[in-house]
């Protein structure tokens, strides 16, 4: 039997990057907070011996761990749907700061073409630039709206960055600490985006550039270039992450309470609103209910649709008549891009997760699509976050992969290899989507959530058109050789590619095409808000994490709003 908990203003459910920013902003707006977190506490002191590739990088020490809970894919209705047995094209992220923990660092904000996209691109090529199988929506929030809120979270992240990018939507402030070191490597993609015609521009980071402290006096350490920030925790302090900022700021409050192990199993809802969690402690196996004013869903992606899923709250979404929302719009992220090999050798080893030079000259709508068979594009990137010595055994398509051939081609290339890489735009596709399975439960006899996703062939011309771009510029900077990436065909999750995905609890301008409104505010529940990438309406030309965070400023602004006063925020 459940027990049942002392009631608090506001439960969230996971503490990354949108569980800390809705702790620190309420808890210090008076609210008393409880932050529910299925996975461990760990910080700073924990990450002292962190260059372990092999525990971390290999064996994913940070993720999830999907013995207990996975989920299952397929690429097509028609198709079984299997569980994902061991991580690979996307790596979940559990414990205290979740994903943001692990992650590289780059902190972008969304064109704002991608906020009105439909508008856009209507006005532009027509309606039937794409066909009706894409289901594009605007976001119901404009980027100027949101503009003050990308600044918010630039200001606690201490984000390094440069304002002359000609493309990005224009800024009220310029970044809060200067960009990071432009290398050798950084300068020779530089120098040949420029004489192709392209404006290249160091990438926004939150590996800082040097030391800073934050509006709330949270105090981040200047990057060593160590090379170990993705799959890692920062021994430094230098990488911005939500255990050294956004959770700190809330524990001060005294207004704030952490709670690990608390794996929430269903939200619970009477009426038009929701009346708090249920949860099971993962050691004990107790049971508890956490009543709450107001609930918060913070958790991954998937994490959130599943839990509004098993609560049954919202219409579910079905591909065969359009109608429903939720688990709709799920996409991914496309990765076009080349290798060059070169003769002179290169400090490949060292560098950090965000250290890299950007061009957007083929993101967003930033280019002519009048003749061609796709919309939006990339930003296109060379990124130095050093080369670890487990996993980097760069050789030639033709090479064998093991013997002394493969032994001697890896040890050559390692310092004279490099790679241009793009993060590609996905739209959103009725076939799509996420559901709960049928037949498979995780360990706490939950359905697992299921995953009807392909490729297809928007994503396919893109990757096709960026690809050869990518490869002339790898040309122009001198490789050897050039070897473009190989054309997409189906998705596999064999190999990882990103964990960048998008979609399921979509927010929008109407409770017909969304799950939650432009305050993240749930349609069915008005005091239930559901945060995090699960509310793009499709996926961008960047990493999510930046547009996540100015959502999640804007939305705990609704939240303070509502806990003053109620009712619907639009």
């Amino acid at each position: 039997m459940a027990t049942t908990l002392p009631k608090v203003d506001v439960v969230t459910v996971g503490l990354g990057w949108t569980g800390g920013i809705v702790a620190a902003e309420c808890s210090k707006a008076e609210l008393k907070v409880v932050g529910l977190e299925r996975g461990e506490k760990r910080g700073t002191e924990d990450y002292l011996k962190i260059h372990d590739e092999y525990r971390y990088a290999v064996r994913y020490e940070l993720m999830q761990n999907l013995s207990k809970e996975t989920i299952t894919i397929r690429n097509h209705r028609k198709m079984p749907a299997l569980p994902m047995r061991q991580l690979g094209s996307f790596l979940l992220g559990e414990g205290l700061g979740g994903s943001g923990t692990h992650w590289n660092g780059h902190c972008w904000r969304f064109l704002p073409y991608d906020f009105q996209i439909k508008t856009m691109t209507d006005e532009k090529y027509g309606p039937n630039k794409l066909s009706k199988d894409y289901l594009l929506q605007d976001w119901g929030v404009t980027y100027d709206e949101l503009e003050p809120y990308f600044y918010k979270y630039e200001q606690m992240m201490g984000v390094s960055g440069d304002d002359i990018n000609p493309f990005w939507g224009k800024r009220a402030q310029p970044f809060p600490t200067p960009p990071m070191k432009k290398t050798p490597i950084l300068s020779k993609f530089e120098g040949a985006t420029k004489k192709l015609g392209y404006t290249p521009f160091m990438l926004p980071s939150a590996n800082l550039s040097e030391p800073y402290t934050n509006p709330d006096g949270e105090a981040i350490n200047a990057c060593q270039y160590c090379g170990f920030c993705e799959r890692f925790g920062c021994e430094y302090g230098a990488k911005t992450a939500p255990e050294i900022t956004v959770i700190p700021t809330a524990t001060k409050t005294g207004n704030f309470e952490m709670r690990f192990r608390a794996n929430v199993v269903e939200v619970l809802k009477s009426g038009n609103k929701v009346t708090g969690v249920r949860y099971l402690d993962t050691l004990s196996g107790e049971e508890f209910i956490q009543p709450a004013e107001i609930v918060v869903l913070t958790s991954y992606v998937m994490n959130n649709a599943k839990l509004l899923m098993v609560s049954n709250i919202g219409e579910q979404y079905n591909p065969d008549t359009g109608k429903g929302t939720l688990g709709k719009n799920y996409c991914y992220q496309i990765l076009p891009g080349a290798t060059g090999y070169f003769e002179e050798q290169m400090n490949t080893f060292m560098g950090a997760g965000a250290l890299g030079m950007t061009i957007d000259d083929f993101n967003g709508d930033n280019f002519d699509h009048s003749d061609l068979d796709f919309i939006h594009g990339g930003s296109i990137s060379l990124t130095q976050t050093g080369s670890r010595p487990i996993e980097t055994n760069p050789i030639q398509r033709d090479t064998p992969t093991w013997g002394a051939e493969f032994k001697k081609n890896s040890i050559y290339n390692y310092t004279r290899t490099l790679g241009i890489g793009t993060q590609g735009a996905s739209m959103p596709h009725k076939e799509n989507f996420l559901s709960l399975d049928s037949k498979y439960k995780d360990a706490y006899g939950i359905p697992l959530l299921q995953m009807t996703y392909n490729f297809t062939d928007q994503d396919r011309a893109l990757h096709k058109y960026i690809t050869e771009i990518s490869a002339n510029i790898m040309k122009e900077m001198g490789a050897k050789t050039v070897e473009s990436r190989t054309p997409i065909t189906d998705y596999d999750i064999v190999g990882y590619q990103t964990t960048h995905n998008t979609g399921g609890t979509i927010m929008g301008g109407s409770p017909d095409n969304s799950v939650v409104n432009n305050y993240l505010q749930h349609w069915d529940a008005e005091n239930l808000f559901v945060i995090g990438a699960g509310n793009f309406a499709h996926n961008g030309g960047y990493n999510p994490t930046g547009t996540v965070a100015a959502l999640a400023y804007r939305s705990v602004e609704g939240i303070i709003k509502y806990s003053k006063s109620g009712g619907s925020l639009v």
